[in-house]
């Protein structure tokens, strides 16, 4: 009775670790290439076409991180609000570069584990940018045994312009007995 009470509490926490991710992972998502169009700039015109900036908001890399793991890296612009990173620093115009806020999401290896000690998967890690404009990465939680992007094209008469949509899966395990798989779907919004 102990030991399923002990497996249902790790499962629980890694329920509600998967919940966290994917609450700051949408958010991003939903965030990425925001525009804040203030009335005298709205007038000045943007460089580049319209499909080049699309692809400098939103970014995944396929493959490059632990255990094969996808990374995702996201940019916009500040609102005339409060603006948080992924670990809920307030981002000012010091910790942008060229204007464009900066989070990123990947998994790496577990950072502090003395030698010898078991590894129960990898380190979601949250990047954003320091007050120098530098990538700063920030562990949110270990026990990852994988992240995993993939777009998802609708059928074309469903298609919203300028909207994409992403699956994102989470593999998570608690190193000894608990793998655990979760996946949601998240729209972008100003793309």
């Amino acid at each position: 009775m102990v030991i399923k009470q002990i497996e249902y509490e790790k499962t629980q926490a890694l329920i509600s670790e998967a919940d966290r991710a994917f609450e700051l992972i949408g958010r991003a998502i939903r965030i990425a290439g925001y525009q804040n169009l203030k009335p005298s700039e709205s007038l000045k015109s943007t460089s580049g076409s319209k499909e080049s900036s699309v692809d400098s908001y939103l970014q995944i890399q396929k493959g490059g991180g632990y255990k094969n793991s996808d990374s995702l890296t996201i940019q916009y612009e500040l609102s005339n609000g409060v603006d948080y990173d992924c670990i809920g620093n307030v981002i000012t115009k010091e910790r942008t570069r060229n204007h464009l806020a900066l989070q990123g999401f990947l998994v790496n290896h577990q950072a502090g584990i003395p030698k010898g000690q078991k590894v129960n998967g990898g380190s979601l890690i949250c990047q954003s940018l320091d007050r120098q404009g530098k990538i700063q990465n920030t562990s949110l939680m270990n026990g990852i045994n994988g992240f995993f992007i993939e777009e998802v094209s609708p059928p074309q008469a469903q298609s919203v312009k300028g909207q994409k949509l992403f699956r994102i899966k989470l593999k998570m395990t608690d190193g000894a007995k608990l793998n655990l798989d979760f996946e949601r779907s998240f729209s972008t919004r100003n793309l």
